[in-house]
């Protein structure tokens, strides 16, 4: 573990520690792949998200401009209100409407990006990041050092319909959180590792696959 990622870790505990957090991001899944559901929470829509801030500043991945270790898009995330505005006066990010906001979600889902939210210790979502697994700092605490308490999963889960599924293993491209895997031709899926961020079901040619809500 990188100094960075070891002062992160240390911050993050520190605040659960303290019950100033319960987790320092959630994964929320993209809209398009719970379309149709009929008890969605709010609470856990993007697009909600965004309508609900009075403020949304665009800016570059910090993750990725740090990292370099992919070529997903570098201006993908969000900051909200307060914070945004301190990012507005140091000269960075670009203050936009609700219009573009949705354009920038659709390139991140098409980069197979994952939607998370990031929280202060007064529980304030400050920011709305679109995220990769190599290089996003919370993702790699949890894929690659075991953190897995620091990212909230989301409140939906991936469910697959068998005997519609003919084995392509697209899906098993977009998972980030390696819930998915194609062997031999045959494509395995482990729910206990699904966070719920939905970029299967998008790719999915023979819509194979749904996002539920959890029950319990």
């Amino acid at each position: 573990m990188d100094n960075y990622l070891k002062s992160l870790i240390d911050k993050y505990d520190d605040w659960i520690d303290k019950d100033l957090i319960e987790h320092s991001s959630k994964i929320i899944p993209i809209e398009k792949s719970i379309e149709g559901q009929k008890h969605i929470l709010p609470q856990v829509q993007v697009d909600k998200i965004l309508q609900d801030a009075a403020m949304i500043v665009l800016a570059e991945c910090t993750c990725r401009k740090r990292y370099k270790k992919c070529d997903k898009p570098l201006e993908v995330c969000f900051i909200f209100n307060k914070s945004g505005q301190k990012w507005l006066d140091k000269g960075k990010g670009e203050k936009i409407g609700l219009t573009k906001a949705r354009e920038v979600l659709k390139q991140a889902d098409k980069a197979g990006l994952v939607h998370m939210t990031l929280y202060k210790p007064d529980h304030e979502i400050f920011a709305l990041c679109s995220c990769c697994s190599c290089c996003c700092h919370d993702l790699q605490l949890v894929m690659s050092w075991g953190k897995s308490y620091i990212t909230a999963k989301s409140d939906y889960i991936a469910q697959d319909n068998e005997s519609l599924c003919i084995q392509c293993g697209e899906c098993s491209h977009r998972c980030p959180f390696d819930a998915r895997t194609f062997d031999d031709g045959v494509m395995h899926y482990t729910q206990d590792g699904c966070y719920g961020c939905g970029l299967c079901i998008t790719t999915c040619p023979e819509r194979a696959i749904s996002l539920i809500e959890k029950t319990g």
